[in-house]
């Protein structure tokens, strides 16, 4: 008898997700409780996990068909898988068809270290670009190919050389021969957006058409950070087995900024202004499929070592896909860290109902005035774009100039100045 699998709980006030990718095929044997699919929801991908042991037998949705809590996507049935599930009676046109080399759309491919589990989109990727996938290295969960992964090694196989093959000798031509003009290929690709990427296209336009968005710049001297930084980075590591990084001071800079300026880390409540007395920090961090911000609870309150090791576990489980829907809800602040990726300067959008982000940035190298001298120091912009209706020019100002204070002399930090 066969077992339904259903949809489970996605989080309070969601109803509906995307099937992402098929993680087990019908015939694949399945283990209790090993994820045979992947949903995605409005922020997060969730696995579904087999309720029983036994054989995947039916899937009874497609990858990108929406599904709603509760409803059943696929039946396991008793035992063990023997191979490829077995074949329905053909029709008289199906055994005409001649025999196929089956390549690489089977079920599984196999290299040295056992079958390489495909997902159908990736199988089509796979067939449509002509790579070997038994030679891709996966960077999916549990090192599974994506789609990603075929593509890029597609372009790594286009841009190799091609090898020197021996010349066959050619009979000479008996009139030159004409050039013949070749034309390149122009190709369009439709690619249904994510739900995810759905979500983050509205709440970012929502903003845009809510919020009277302005932004509002300085820059700091890195300096101090850094040597702060090179002198306990090991001492740090070694007592707290996490690195000192950058985010750690921006976070306690920003703690202690709100203090003084508290609209910053407010919201607009209908005709109210809803004040915090804790600070909540949104962290962007990149996920396969967008940017996710969870939330740093409480950060105000946390050592140096907490808002470390708690960020590095936030970035580790947004690339696995693990961080749970709880973990991204609420925040009162956000902070945006684009210098990762080499930007210099940037206007990020804030997160509604939050009324401001901070968005770090590079640092690079440059000639600043000091005491009448020209120096090179370490400098990096800083961008904060606020919600006008409720943060004034002259506050957005002052929050950025106490955040410049306290990177460029982090003692501040210490005695909460």
């Amino acid at each position: 008898m066969a077992t339904e699998v259903t949809v489970p709980t996605l989080g309070e006030s969601i109803t509906e997700a995307t099937v992402g990718e098929w993680l087990k095929q019908p015939g694949d044997a399945v283990a209790q409780d090993e994820p045979i699919a992947s949903l995605e929801t409005d922020k997060v991908s969730v696995e579904v996990p087999s309720p029983v042991a036994g054989t995947l037998s039916e899937q009874l949705v497609a990858e990108g068909d929406t599904v709603e809590v509760g409803a059943v996507i696929a039946k396991i049935g008793e035992g063990a898988a023997t191979g490829e599930p077995a074949a329905a009676s053909a029709t008289p046109e199906e055994v005409a068809q001649p025999a196929q080399d089956p390549g690489p759309e089977a079920e599984g491919i196999s290299d040295e270290s056992g079958p390489v589990t495909l997902s159908p989109a990736v199988r089509r990727a796979v067939l449509e670009h002509g790579v070997d996938p038994s030679k891709i290295t996966g960077t999916g969960k549990d090192g599974r190919i994506t789609k990603d992964d075929v593509i890029a090694a597609a372009k790594a196989k286009d841009s190799a050389p091609a090898a020197k093959a021996t010349p066959s000798p050619a009979p000479a031509p008996s009139k030159p021969a004409a050039k013949v003009a070749t034309t390149g290929e122009r190709k369009e690709e439709r690619v249904k957006m994510s739900r995810m990427r759905q979500t983050i296209a509205k709440r970012l336009k929502d903003a845009q058409n809510t919020a009277a968005l302005l932004t509002t710049f300085n820059d700091v001297d890195m300096s101090a950070v850094m040597e702060a930084r090179a002198k306990y980075k090991d001492v740090f590591a070694k007592k707290h087995g996490i690195r000192l990084g950058f985010m750690s001071f921006f976070v306690k800079a920003c703690a202690l900024a709100a203090k003084d300026v508290p609209a910053v880390n407010a919201r607009i409540g209908g005709d109210e202004i809803v004040y915090h007395d804790y600070l909540d920090v949104s962290v962007a961090v990149s996920a396969p499929k967008g940017l996710v911000v969870p939330v740093v609870r409480s950060a105000d309150a946390m050592s140096f070592a907490e808002i470390e090791l708690t960020i590095a576990d936030f970035g580790k489980r947004a690339k696995e896909g693990q961080l749970s829907m709880e973990e991204m809800q609420g925040g009162t602040f956000t902070i945006s860290n684009g210098g990762i990726f080499g930007s210099l300067l940037s206007t990020p959008i804030i997160n509604p109902p939050q009324s401001a982000v901070l968005g770090m940035h590079r640092i690079e190298e440059r000639p600043v005035a000091i005491d009448g001298e020209v120096v090179i120091r370490p400098m990096m912009y800083l961008a904060l774009s606020y919600d006008h209706r409720l943060i004034d020019g002259r506050e957005a100002v002052t929050f950025l100039v106490r955040v410049k204070e306290a990177l460029e002399d982090p003692m501040r930090l210490l005695i909460d100045l």
